[in-house]
């Protein structure tokens, strides 16, 4: 069973002590793929550093909201620098944050609007990150022609259909799992399957029944299973699906390294 997690910081230090090792148990799980998310210069390119290292990791590049006053336009051509290498495959994690609120708002608007504009001049998907902004985010992302995934998503059954409608698909990671979350088990089931993507965001969001220690890649498995019953699916047939669905949208090779 193929899998690919289709959002991970493997670069953080949190895996600095054991990177390797928790490289090796992704692929032992299954995992043909690793998408590895930059979300500031520094992280992009630590992201690039990684998918030069080992074969199946693939990187994006781009801002997080939180650090959006540093969308200059040095910082743009940075990303538009390291965006050349065969081995990034989106820009992001870009978006809006307004529960953190460590950027002012309308900096975190226009720092999305320009990686918006530079994911389109390079005719890359983008990874968004929507917190308690998915009005201003949905907003934002309608006026543009590209596409993407919502990461995480939170933004409701009520807005699930104009995401699918706008072309995106939905990542889906380890709150799904938690004894809490029935509304997000039933977007879970909701999604159409050629929309779904799983994912970590490890280290973060660690899914049942590793819930209170550090996330890896590997988890992504519990991620599927949670989904595929939310969804009356087999594991196989979610893991499947969101691996396809993860390959089309980033073009990422049809077959294992």
């Amino acid at each position: 069973m193929d899998l690919i997690d289709s959002h991970a910081h493997v670069d953080f230090p949190q895996f600095d002590d054991d990177r390797d090792a928790v490289i090796k148990r992704a692929k032992e799980t299954g995992l043909v793929a690793l998408v590895n998310i930059g979300t500031n210069v520094d992280t992009s390119r630590a992201s690039v550093r990684l998918a030069e290292r080992y074969d199946f990791i693939y990187a994006t590049v781009g801002i997080h909201p939180h650090d959006a006053e540093t969308v200059t336009d040095r910082a743009l051509d940075a990303l538009r620098a390291l965006a050349q290498h065969e081995k990034v495959v989106a820009i992001g994690e870009i978006g809006l944050d307004y529960y953190r609120d460590y950027s002012p708002r309308p900096a975190q608007r226009q720092a999305l609007e320009d990686q918006l504009t530079l994911a389109s001049a390079l005719d890359l998907p983008v990874v968004i990150h929507s917190r308690d902004a998915h009005e201003d985010v949905l907003d934002i992302l309608g006026d543009w022609a590209g596409t993407g995934v919502l990461h995480t998503y939170a933004a409701g059954m009520e807005r699930l259909d104009q995401v699918i409608d706008m072309g995106f698909l939905v990542g889906i990671s380890g709150p799904v799992t938690y004894a809490n979350a029935e509304q997000l088990r039933r977007v879970a089931g909701a999604i159409p399957l050629d929309r779904l993507l799983i994912e970590t965001d490890c280290p973060y969001l660690t899914p049942e029944p590793h819930r209170g220690k550090r996330n890896e890649p590997a988890y992504v498995r519990f991620v599927a299973e949670a989904v595929a019953q939310a969804r009356g699916n087999s594991i196989q047939q979610v893991a499947h699906a969101a691996t396809e669905n993860a390959r089309h949208l980033f073009g990422l090779p049809s077959s294992s390294p």
